[in-house]
């Protein structure tokens, strides 16, 4: 009897768990089905799900509009340049705060926590003007700098998460041996929280490669990243749909296979430590 219950409530559990994610994976999938169809079909009601005439001319019109290679050149220097800056900071900053703690640690945590309930556009104005009087406007750097900020106070808390999971007893033995702070950070606590550092660095590229505020606001023509690729698909004639839904599905693309191959390292970072 208990193993018949215990059958039924995994049976149920993976039945909720497939639901769930086909629920989420939905809109992703119809956003892909669009783009292969033409404009009529893909604002037909009811709905063609499969059976509608498929075509590429969607993808064709778009590569031929824009320059898709250069919003995804963008898109990776600026994500995989904001991710790097912002690790070089954080880890000495979690190092600090997880094994040299003060009396304000935590309130200096949850701080910086509180910097991300800030809605963004109230920062947009004096933010814009300081880009113009520096002349970081339209430029990668400082869409780099801009991501790495608002991203920061994630990649700290999730570094010092990992790091309070490391015996501090390793690194004082490391110390007695005479390793230098440098060695300590570089060749005792990195290799360690390498899960963790692995999940931070993929959780901050998927944040910075889906930042559409930021992008669309100080970017133009030159520094224009995927999510610009997208918003200049609608206009004041309307929603192209179709033609919208192939640019969306270039521009997701490159993140979604990056997260289905990295998934098991992600899933590892994130219960990095969970489990004694």
């Amino acid at each position: 009897m208990a193993r018949a219950a215990t059958n039924r409530r995994k049976t149920i559990n993976t039945i909720l768990a497939w639901s769930v994610g086909l629920l989420i994976f939905f809109p992703i999938l119809w956003t892909i089905l669009t783009s292969f169809k033409t404009e009529g079909d893909a604002i037909a009601y009811p709905p063609k799900f499969l059976f509608f005439d498929w075509t590429l001319e969607n993808y064709s019109i778009v590569q031929e509009r824009s320059n898709y290679m250069r919003y995804l050149w963008n898109s990776v220097i600026i994500a995989g340049g904001s991710t790097l800056l912002g690790i070089i900071i954080a880890v000495p900053a979690a190092w600090s705060m997880a094994f040299v703690p003060s009396k304000r640690t935590k309130d200096i945590l949850m701080w910086m926590l509180s910097t991300k309930m800030l809605p963004a556009v109230g920062v947009l104005y004096p933010i814009y003007l300081m880009f113009i009087k520096l002349g970081l406007l339209d430029t990668r750097l400082g869409l780099v700098i801009v991501l790495m900020l608002i991203n920061l106070p994630i990649i700290v808390w999730m570094l010092y998460t990992y790091f309070k999971e490391i015996p501090a007893e390793i690194l004082e033995a490391a110390r007695m041996d005479g390793a230098s702070l440098k060695s300590e950070l570089l060749y005792v606590l990195t290799p360690m929280a390498i899960p963790g550092i692995a999940s931070t660095i993929l959780l901050n590229i998927i944040l910075a490669w889906n930042e559409a505020f930021w992008t669309l606001n100080l970017t133009a023509a030159k520094a224009g990243t995927l999510t610009a690729f997208i918003a200049s698909y609608s206009s004041p004639e309307g929603l192209f749909y179709a033609k919208l839904s192939a640019a969306s599905t270039m521009a997701i693309a490159p993140i979604l296979i990056l997260g289905w191959f990295s998934q098991k390292q992600l899933v590892r970072g994130l219960t990095f430590g969970a489990v004694k």
